[in-house]
């Protein structure tokens, strides 16, 4: 049972205010088949709710969740849908809850506020919610930042990330990759350039550092362009060359460049290694 304001998280607590509330309006114990989810969640995509539930069948429910009603006999979920969802699967018949009259137009903004708050979001919904935010309710960075309970930077990186191209929001939305991989992307105008590093970041399994310090050297131009690399990709010339050399001198060839220009990279492994492959370079002279 929930008889403290200890049991409520920062989210609910910014969307009820000062524990007062609590005792103005009341919590009530609501029949879970009576309520119904709010059309306008945030979430795309829902997450696990096993762990939550198991909790919700040894402990109960320790924070209300928010409802407003629909209609005499019917409520509508304002926050606190996983807790609600997950005490179904618990098999729970009522669930406590605090009603609120809430106007319509206020139902989005207190459900996205209180996911934020929650960090039940994966990056791209965040940064959706706050771009929402923000053009909906004509709030600015600064006002936002004071609702939400974050620095205004953190919000404007986070709407940044909308800036990228589709593919690399679901990189995010999968957690193939992290906001700190891709922010260095932003900024990138060739979006074929963008898909090169994305495809290096995951092959190669690389850290933050390691992709801003890739991002930096493509930026000095101390890496190949794509379109470099798309040439020595789909040039034929070039790779049946490059297999010739491997084979004649028994060792990793790479050739890099274009037909009209680039270098020819021989590995040798030994003081033996490098004076046998002179020898067959030379052979002819």
């Amino acid at each position: 049972m929930v008889n403290s304001k200890k049991a409520l998280g920062r989210g609910l607590d910014a969307l009820l205010g000062e524990t007062e509330l609590l005792e103005a309006e009341g919590l009530q114990f609501i029949d879970i088949d009576k309520i119904s989810p709010n059309p306008n969640q945030p979430r795309e995509k829902a997450l696990n709710l096993e762990e939550l539930a198991n909790s919700i069948k040894e402990k109960g429910v320790l924070q209300p969740i928010i409802v407003t009603p629909i209609d005499k006999n019917r409520y509508e979920i304002i926050a606190g849908e996983r807790r609600w969802r997950a005490a179904k699967i618990a098999g729970l018949k009522k669930i406590p809850a605090i009603v609120r009259n809430i106007k319509e137009n206020e139902k989005l903004e207190l459900a996205l506020i209180e996911n934020i708050q929650r960090e039940n979001l994966n990056p791209v919904e965040e940064a959706q919610a706050y771009k929402i935010l923000i053009e909906k309710f004509n709030l600015s960075q600064e006002e936002l930042a004071k609702r939400v309970g974050k620095d205004r930077s953190t919000i404007a990186n986070s709407i940044r990330l909308l800036n990228l191209p589709n593919k690399i929001l679901e990189d995010l939305k999968e957690g193939r990759l992290q906001p700190g991989h891709v922010r260095p992307l932003i900024n990138i105008k060739n979006v074929n350039l963008i898909f090169h590093l994305r495809d290096r970041i995951i092959n190669e399994k690389l850290t933050v550092r390691e992709t801003e310090e890739l991002v930096k050297k493509y930026k000095l131009g101390q890496e190949k362009t794509t379109k470099e690399v798309k040439k020595e990709k789909f040039s034929p010339e070039l790779n049946l060359i490059e297999n010739k050399l491997r084979e004649y001198l028994g060792t990793k060839v790479k050739i890099s460049g274009s037909n009209k220009a680039g270098k020819i990279i021989i590995e040798y492994y030994s003081e033996d290694d490098i004076e046998r492959i002179i020898n067959l370079i030379l052979k002819d002279f």
